[in-house]
């Protein structure tokens, strides 16, 4: 677990293999709840060679000095990455119309 939002990370490692490779972060709030999105790649033991990008949202709660993970949305592809990017921004320019 992590003290600060700065360390929060999706990397992991096993056996000394980095299977999930961290290679974006962009924090959406901050406080006593915090949203993340990162950008991320899985490691593929087979090819030995990460994946294409993926990206997953994560919610964190501070409790106790500690943030812990709360929920989680994992984006699967850039075409749904593309196709909420799509609707969201249709979205906000209805609203501003």
């Amino acid at each position: 677990m992590a003290e600060h939002v700065e360390d929060l990370t999706v990397n992991y490692e096993e056996d000394g293999v980095l299977l999930v490779q961290e290679v974006g972060k962009e924090v959406l709030s901050k406080g006593s709840w915090t949203t993340i999105l990162f950008r991320y790649r899985d490691f593929d033991k087979k090819t030995q060679q990460y994946s294409a990008d993926k990206f997953t949202i994560r919610r964190y709660q501070k409790r106790n000095g500690q943030y812990q993970t709360k929920s989680k949305f994992n984006i699967s592809s850039t075409a749904q990455a593309e196709k909420i990017v799509e609707i969201l921004s249709r979205w906000l320019n209805a609203k501003e119309d």
